[in-house]
């Protein structure tokens, strides 16, 4: 049937933007697709880089120990965050602080807003106390004390922390390494170290005499060993010691420079977290004994602790049957091992530092 022109125009049209309607739908539909595989590739990209990370859910004070309840595992961009926040987390998560029973151990705060540690037993809330003589854990049950026996030592925060803050294992301190005010970081390249020794270790130092007896001079402390050139040094560790703890080092060092075939070493806890500190039994001479009496930096605990010591290992007949003795034997072959073993470690120290200073000024070219 014949068409008026009018009718046919009005039709070509009406197709023309109908093409022209399904055209700009195909291109809005294939710029959507492609928005559409650029977010999904954006989101598989971001998943790939997202880690799980520990985080505080509360502000925390220097010193307080840190319970499971105060952190919450967020996923965060990798690219955003420390690389040891994502490596650390297996130490963070595998701390629980429980009594041995399996009773979670977690924080409360009084109206002064102190933190306070309680445990719950048999559907009971009890605080958590430490004695300040033997800083031993306990409740009172009962109006009897009762001591709790902890699955691990607890950690401690090193600073003064934020909420939300993205915690790494180098904010935390093992609650038998606390830093007190007297607390210094010592370089010692002296030592006999393990073969396999690497920083987070704890050690205990030793002297050993020729005569085969063996002293523990300092107990249970951290150790990290200095990097040069992306290498851990060969013979120098750095460890934080108290006043008394370094005037102790300094004469034990003293007294295996005086003794020919007596050696000062370091030994590894094999499981620091489940092992107690040893009891130093080295027997300071007695110029030391009265520096460390007489010195004012030494905190009124760590005396305390110096005397309860001598007392326990009757320093001063150990001191003269064994260390006194054995210098007594050199005579003046002593003061010549003194010069030459001091000169000794001088020089290992100076050239581990030009080491240290030479990488430093590799990196800034």
């Amino acid at each position: 049937m014949a068409t008026n022109p009018m009718q046919r125009k009005a039709r070509n049209s009406f197709l023309l933007g109908m093409l022209v309607m399904l055209l700009i739908s195909g291109i809005v539909i294939a710029l959507l697709f492609m928005q559409l595989m650029n977010k999904m590739k954006e989101e598989k990209e971001e998943l790939k880089a997202s880690v799980n990370a520990y985080v505080l859910k509360q502000d925390v004070s220097s010193g307080q120990v840190i319970t499971t309840d105060m952190l919450t595992i967020q996923t965060v961009n990798k690219n955003l965050v420390p690389s040891n926040a994502t490596s650390d987390i297996s130490v963070i998560e595998n701390y629980a602080l429980q009594d041995k029973e399996g009773n979670d151990i977690y924080t409360k705060y009084d109206n002064n807003n102190n933190p306070k540690l309680y445990i719950r037993k048999d559907n009971k809330e009890y605080e958590v106390k430490q004695e300040e003589e033997t800083e031993y854990y306990y409740i009172e049950r009962n109006n009897n004390k009762e001591y709790l026996e902890l699955n691990t030592v607890p950690l401690v925060a090193k600073v003064t922390m934020k909420k939300n803050t993205l915690i790494t294992t180098e904010l935390l301190s093992k609650s038998d390494n606390v830093v007190q005010n007297d607390m210094r970081k010592q370089e010692y390249n002296m030592l006999v170290l393990p073969m396999d020794l690497t920083t987070g270790d704890y050690i205990d130092v030793r002297l050993m005499l020729p005569s085969g007896q063996d002293f523990i001079v300092i107990a249970k402390k951290e150790v990290e060993l200095p990097n040069i050139n992306g290498v851990d040094s060969e013979d120098t560790i750095w460890i934080n010691l108290s006043e008394d703890e370094i005037l102790h080092m300094s004469c034990a060092i003293y007294d295996a420079y005086r003794i020919p075939g007596s050696k000062i070493y370091v030994t590894k806890y094999t499981e620091a977290g489940m092992q107690d500190a040893a009891t130093p039994t080295y027997p300071v001479n007695e110029s030391a004994s009265a520096l460390l009496q007489s010195n004012p930096n030494i905190l009124e605990k760590a005396m305390n602790e110096i005397k309860a010591r001598y007392n326990r290992t009757n320093a001063s007949s150990l001191r003269n049957d064994y260390i006194n003795k054995e210098i007594n034997k050199q005579g003046e072959e002593a003061d010549t091992n003194i010069e030459t073993n001091m000169q000794e470690s001088i020089t290992n120290s100076k050239n581990a530092r030009q080491e240290y200073l030479d990488s430093l000024a590799g990196i800034v070219e």
